[in-house]
């Protein structure tokens, strides 16, 4: 079954067919095939009113949702669906800020109850929702582990992961997180140097909670694809050689599939046993900027190269319509982990310096989330007034 998509608001609705020919429900798609066959849980990236949009997309397979602040400004601001509720915080007194998390919070937490049954049926490894502390607190270690015990405080579902950047300052915060017994989303990951720090911060956590039971205590690694292939495509344009030209479109899959083998290496072997005997679950990667940039790509570029056990992929509309629609579900992540190593090397050769353009990439997403975050602020600061509630 092929499920028909209609653009309604920042969201895309799903209409699907209600049976199959033979009057049975119909609501088998190849995402049900990409976790029960290859292990890995697709995830929707987006979030928007009414919640109750996302059940298709449950029926459909969809195991988790990630939103950020880049989410939120485009659901808030072109949808009426949050006048109520704001006008309500506003005239109750809450200063803008503090009704925005009111908005956010009460669509994790609905989002939460849907996929609860997921997170139950899998004894608390998948089903999550995340939610992201605010992007103004990127370099803020202190600050970062407040926002997250505070908002896994109010959003109070068992399956919320809070979502922390992979930032150098926020690093430590992620060990401090963990360590309280909250789950994480760690975010913005965009070099396989920064990767293995954001695992010896889970591990560091873990080992530092001081808790017998850890099933409950979980993680997910956001690492960024296709913001890779980006800034790469450009310096390769700029080189302009025939072997550089030929590289474009390679750079992110071959940096993902070497992080797929860190993640191997750094989950095994003596420590994570000690680990795994009080109940740890390896903190899962999961493959985020995954549409398509460049209209020249396939269009499932970043997400049918990367399937594997364990991971997880999450997918805006674009990406998740595209691989139900033609996507093939192999495992692919390490089909050639050669190639892989190949393409990074020679990308070094040819001068592409991998520590720039992890930290270009990190400054650009949290630039953006930073953006989005204050203009959304000032729209309700707007809506506040044009409802002429706010005096100033």
């Amino acid at each position: 079954m092929r499920p028909e998509y209609r653009k309604v608001g920042s969201c895309y609705k799903i209409k699907c067919s209600k049976t199959d020919g033979n009057g049975s429900p119909a609501k088998r798609t190849v995402l049900h095939d990409l976790y029960e066959k290859e292990g890995q849980s697709p995830w929707y990236d987006n979030l928007c009113r009414p919640v109750t949009d996302l059940l298709p997309l449950i029926a459909s397979g969809v195991r988790g949702v990630t939103s950020n602040p880049a989410i939120f400004q485009k659901a808030i601001s072109s949808s009426n669906a949050y006048n109520d509720q704001f006008r309500e915080l506003v005239q109750a007194g809450k200063d803008i800020e503090s009704a925005y998390w009111e908005l956010v919070v009460k669509d994790i937490q609905d989002a939460c109850k849907l996929f609860e049954p997921i997170y139950d049926q899998t004894d608390g490894g998948d089903g999550y929702v995340s939610v992201e502390v605010s992007p103004r607190l990127a370099d803020d270690t202190e600050g970062t582990i407040e926002a997250a015990k505070w908002l896994h405080k109010v959003v109070d579902r068992p399956n919320v992961y809070i979502k922390i950047p992979a930032t150098e300052a926020c690093v430590p915060s992620i060990k401090e997180v963990i360590a309280n017994g909250i789950s994480v989303n760690v975010t913005l990951i965009f070099s396989l140097a920064r990767y293995e720090a954001v695992i010896d911060a889970y591990l560091d956590g873990l080992e530092a909670s001081g808790l017998n039971d850890l099933s409950r205590v979980t993680s997910v690694a956001s690492f960024f694809v296709s913001r890779v292939d980006t800034l790469i495509d450009k310096a390769l344009e700029k080189i302009g050689t025939p072997e550089a030209l030929n590289l474009r479109g390679k750079a992110a899959v071959a940096q993902a599939a070497l992080a797929y083998q860190l993640y191997q290496r750094k989950f095994s072997g003596p420590r994570w046993e000690a680990l795994v005997k009080k109940g740890a679950k390896k903190q899962r990667l999961l493959w985020a900027s995954t549409s398509v940039k460049n209209p020249a790509y396939s269009d499932t570029l970043y997400v049918a190269p990367l399937i594997g056990p364990d991971t997880v992929s999450t997918m805006p509309d674009q990406a998740l319509q595209a691989f139900i629609d033609h996507g093939t579900v192999s495992r692919t992540i390490d089909s050639n982990a050669s190639e892989a190593e190949g393409i990074y090397n020679a990308l070094q050769k040819l001068g592409i310096d991998w520590s720039f353009v992890g930290s270009q990439l990190e400054l650009e997403g949290v630039d953006s989330f930073k953006k989005s975050f204050d203009s959304l602020l000032d729209s309700l600061q707007e809506k506040a007034n044009s409802l002429k509630l706010v005096s100033h």
